[in-house]
């Protein structure tokens, strides 16, 4: 009969492979560097196999299998988790600790008026909060380190479910005196004309922007390097006349232009309908705590709704 590793030592092993650190992988799991690093020869003498290379290099270097055996133990520990989280949904639903990940173009404008919320209607439920570009927030969420998160579609999401909850429209941001200005609504058509800013590679929003205005992927690349780093940084370069940009209704309503001197105008398309993105939970498929995160969606979407 096989020797099954402990769950701890599987943790050991993921820690190391996270952080590539033996101090810092024995900081999170609050044990000895010592500690950890026995529990992991251990691991290696009970599967009989070398998981990392041993030399002189002060980083951890995996081996071929080790890396495997990294892949799989991550497998294991969310299947032993899921057990447990099973049980605890059933027992006490939407209570306890929820690590939920949000992209910045949503969290900023949106968490002052939901946090509250969630703190009267599930007041058993505590949230630890990640911000992060889409893709980091999906690696996480794969990996198992965070439980839920709040995202715009279209996106690249990999293997997980998603719950669209709400439409977030465009409006074009112009500068004060910009030609478009003096227009009731703006063609979305009429932007290919202008000098379109962006914010920089790994933020969704960029991408949607592209597609709103029928541009590729990768296309409109920033002058000099410069791309703004956030909706903020964003509104100045708009309100500064260097050009126009695409700002969703949710970040003008959670006062992303703060007095500055920029023009807004909704956009009018062909089809007829304003261009929007669809703001979504994300989740692991087949989470046991998918009705849970079912459960929440309508107290986001209150929160979604104009003060």
């Amino acid at each position: 009969m096989l020797t099954l590793p402990s769950p701890q030592q599987l943790r050991y092993l993921l820690a190391l492979a996270d952080h590539g650190h033996f101090g810092r992988a024995a900081t999170s799991c609050a044990v000895t560097q010592s500690t950890l690093s026995a529990g992991i020869i251990a691991l290696e003498r009970q599967l009989d196999a070398h998981l990392l290379e041993r030399g002189s290099a002060k980083r951890p270097v995996f081996t071929p299998l080790g890396l495997e055996v990294v892949g799989r133990a991550r497998t294991a520990l969310s299947a032993l988790e899921a057990v447990a989280e099973t049980v605890a949904a059933a027992r006490d639903p939407l209570s306890g600790p929820l690590r939920f990940g949000v992209i910045p173009t949503i969290g900023p404008f949106l968490l002052p008026r939901l946090m509250p919320a969630l703190r009267e209607a599930f007041p058993r439920l505590r949230l630890w909060l990640r911000e992060d570009q889409t893709d980091r927030l999906v690696g996480q969420l794969e990996a198992g380190r965070l439980d839920l998160l709040l995202l715009a579609l279209p996106c690249a999401c990999g293997e997980v479910e998603t719950l669209p909850i709400a439409a977030d429209p465009f409006l074009a941001a112009l500068p004060a005196d910009h030609r478009l200005a003096s227009r009731e609504r703006v063609p979305v058509a009429a932007l290919g004309a202008e000098r379109l800013l962006l914010l920089e590679d790994g933020h969704c929003l960029r991408d949607h922007a592209l597609d709103v205005c029928g541009l590729a992927r990768g296309a409109m690349p920033a002058e000099d390097g410069i791309a703004a780093t956030s909706l903020h940084t964003l509104v100045q370069m708009v309100a500064g006349g260097l050009g126009v940009t695409l700002l969703p209704q949710l970040a003008l309503e959670g006062g992303v232009l703060a007095g500055a001197q920029v023009e807004i105008r909704p956009l009018e398309s062909e089809g007829g309908s304003p261009p929007s993105r669809s703001l979504a939970l994300a989740w692991r498929a087949r989470s046991p705590r998918a009705a849970e995160f079912r459960g929440l969606a309508p107290a986001i979407a209150a929160a979604l709704q104009p003060a």
